[in-house]
């Protein structure tokens, strides 16, 4: 399944000339509760993802989650991405930016958007490379997040690009009690605002069967509704440079 939900991306990237990076999590450590699906584990999981890389010649990015994943993931991914609650763990960080791969880094739902500041020197202080930092919403009350735009625009300032993740922005935290809640119907308007106010990138979940997903079900799109929306970004993003 995950080869043919890539094969079916690169496709519509390919048909829009949209640059494309390939996300799918090997091991999702941060579930709500012990009964929470996690994914196929390190091993198999990275096996999975190279295969995709070299069968469609995509670059691949995956969540790592503990110290001791570092070496291995960064022998496959192209991007190493550093997990929102995780996001100011200084140990895993270095160890991330040692590896000289490309990193992005998702902004705690509990930071500030200047707050991004102290994570990209953590980052800076071991490695030339310039991280990626992705706004994913902040805390607001217990089981919601909100997005607040002027973010992408701060964070830029650090010369860093900035993506934003519309289908994690309308995740509704712990909010099916046993797993997080989602309003996917609000993400295309997210990612629209969001490429409006000049984000660089879009982190869009997606899944063939949405309410049968194992993870994240509630706030991943449909993957037959992508095509539409990214012509919908694309434009946005050519008003903006016209």
């Amino acid at each position: 399944m995950t080869l043919r939900i890539a094969t079916r991306l690169k496709e519509i990237t390919d048909r829009l000339e949209i640059p494309f990076t390939f996300k799918a999590s090997y091991d999702k450590a941060n579930r709500t509760s012990i009964g929470s699906f996690r994914g196929p584990g390190v091993e198999d999981g990275l096996k999975i993802l190279s295969t995709i890389k070299q069968t469609l010649d995509v670059s691949i990015l995956s969540d790592v989650h503990r110290i001791h994943e570092v070496a291995a993931a960064a022998e496959v991914l192209d991007v190493l991405q550093i997990p929102a609650f995780l996001c100011r763990q200084t140990d895993l960080i270095l160890e991330v930016a040692k590896t000289g791969k490309p990193v992005n880094v998702k902004k705690g739902q509990f930071l500030a958007p200047w707050d991004m500041v102290n994570i990209i020197e953590k980052i800076r202080s071991v490695s030339s490379v310039r991280p990626i930092i992705t706004e994913r919403g902040v805390m607001f009350g217990y089981n919601n997040l909100v997005v607040d735009f002027r973010g992408i625009q701060i964070m830029q300032k650090t010369g860093c690009p900035v993506v934003f993740d519309a289908t994690h922005s309308v995740q509704l935290p712990g909010g099916a009690g046993t797993s997080s809640g989602g309003q996917r119907e609000f993400a295309p308007v997210l990612a629209r605002a969001a490429v409006a106010a000049g984000a660089d990138g879009v982190f869009l979940e997606v899944h063939e069967d949405p309410d049968k997903a194992l993870c994240d079900g509630p706030n991943s799109l449909p993957l037959d509704q992508l095509p539409e929306l990214l012509k919908q970004l694309k434009a946005i993003k050519s008003a903006l440079t016209s």
